[in-house]
């Protein structure tokens, strides 16, 4: 299935893309679909979540 879904993937990219193209969409596509597989599996930070790790690691407290 694999397979099917990258053949799918490079057939809609114009023909004279390059390899870094085809690279480059795959990787996206990688990332999209594994952002999506953490969404369905609930493996996601909420945006306080999110707010407090950032003022960790900018070193900012709101105290």
């Amino acid at each position: 299935m694999l397979k099917d879904d990258v053949k799918r993937i490079i057939d809609t990219l114009p023909e004279d893309c390059s390899i870094e193209d085809i690279q480059y969409t795959l990787y996206v596509h990688s990332k999209i679909e594994k952002g999506q597989r953490d969404i369905d599996q609930n493996n996601v930070l909420t945006q306080d979540q999110v707010k407090e790790r950032m003022d960790k690691w900018l070193g900012q407290n709101d105290q």
